[in-house]
């Protein structure tokens, strides 16, 4: 979460692309709104299944499951 309020640098070369929302599970929004963040997961060597979705307007979103479900941290 600090590494996304200050911009990076991230450790995942694809951290901070863009979310494309494929699933339709978050708010419908304009391509580019949404932006992901890999969040460690322990015992994986590359990224895992976790991630963190920032949204323009500030809202945050926690997926486990690699983009299956998604809990709202913030918005």
């Amino acid at each position: 979460m600090a590494l996304i309020a200050q911009g990076g640098p991230y450790p995942y070369k694809k951290d901070g692309t863009v979310f494309a929302n494929r699933e339709r599970l978050l708010p419908n929004r304009p391509r580019g709104h949404y932006r992901e963040y890999t969040v460690p997961t322990p015992g994986e060597n590359d990224r895992g299944a976790r991630r963190v979705i920032a949204g323009r307007d500030g809202e945050l979103f926690y997926t486990p499951d690699h983009y299956r479900t998604f809990l709202m941290i913030t918005g």
